[in-house]
């Protein structure tokens, strides 16, 4: 299968585009200065490791919203590393300037409950990322206590794989990988609690960490649908998969008959319905409005 492909980025007066990802585009000082990088969250929207051709409006404006948010009520815990929001305006509201990071090579992901990648490591071996866990644990079941459940960092197109503790150690080295650790579970216990007060459970949350000036910082997006899984508490039912505040519409209308797409083969997937895309934007809103209480005038 070939690499997903983002459409060209948008031209920007002082900043040069540098890399596009699947749904951010990150520009560098057009004047070669270092140790700032601009971050801009697209509108792009991918599943199975496509990028869609149809955008789901304001989802990048959603994104910087509530990344702002939580880097906020993190900052005790961990630096981040944002610097300013004085952006150009063909991307205000949905870009950040943040300092360049050496970033670390695995995605920190911590679980407070079993689904996804982790609840088909459990089925098949009784723990995740060597991690043991209880006999009877079934989809949506929360865990005794929340796991750090790295994983590499895949290029785009790619799946990220599940990696233990030691293979983190053996990357970073093992003060490195104990504090991230440590910071990701820091995150996701505050940020569990703070979901939990509004109704909204977080299952799991990955994270990006790099480094500057010698310390460790918070980088990337933080706690958003598209790096978190987040289910209304007042659905949550163990037992089966859970709805949640994401793309879930796109990805149950993909392998539904009505798309007519073949997941195993190479066409790329259609465009989405205008219903399936209100309802995709919908979800986002409401996530940012019920965990940040809110109201979103993107």
């Amino acid at each position: 299968m070939s690499a997903p492909q983002p459409p060209a980025p948008v031209e920007l007066p002082g900043w040069r585009h540098a890399y596009s990802g699947k749904v951010r585009d990150l520009y560098v000082p057009a004047d070669g200065e270092r140790g700032r990088v601009l971050v801009v969250a697209s509108d792009r929207i991918s599943a199975y490791d496509h990028v869609l051709s149809s955008e789901i409006p304001g989802k990048g404006a959603v994104l910087t919203a509530m990344s702002l948010w939580w880097f906020e009520r993190l900052a005790d815990l961990v630096p981040h590393h944002v610097l300013s929001i004085d952006v150009p305006a063909a991307v205000a509201g949905r870009a950040m300037v943040c300092r360049e990071l050496e970033m670390f090579p695995v995605e920190c992901v911590a679980r407070g409950y079993l689904t996804g990648s982790g609840l088909a490591e459990y089925r098949a071996g009784g723990a995740v990322c060597g991690i043991p866990l209880p006999a009877g644990l079934v989809d949506g079941s929360r865990l005794p206590e929340p796991i750090f459940t790295p994983a590499t960092k895949a290029q785009l197109g790619e799946h990220d794989e599940n990696v233990t503790f030691d293979h983190v150690a053996g990357e970073v080295g093992a003060d490195a990988a104990a504090q991230l650790r440590a910071l990701t579970l820091a995150v996701y216990e505050r940020a569990e609690a703070i979901a939990r007060e509004r109704g909204v459970v977080l299952a799991d949350t990955k994270l990006e960490f790099g480094r500057a000036d010698g310390r460790t910082v918070l980088g990337d997006e933080v706690l958003t649908p598209d790096s978190s899984r987040f289910w209304p508490a007042e659905e949550w039912e163990p037992g089966r998969a859970q709805p949640s505040f994401d793309k879930q519409f796109v990805r149950d209308w993909l392998t539904s008959p009505a798309s007519g797409w073949d997941r195993t083969g190479d066409a790329p997937p259609p465009p989405l319905p205008a219903e399936v895309v209100e309802r995709t934007r919908a979800r986002y809103v409401e996530a940012y409005e019920r965990l940040t209480g809110e109201s979103f005038a993107g």
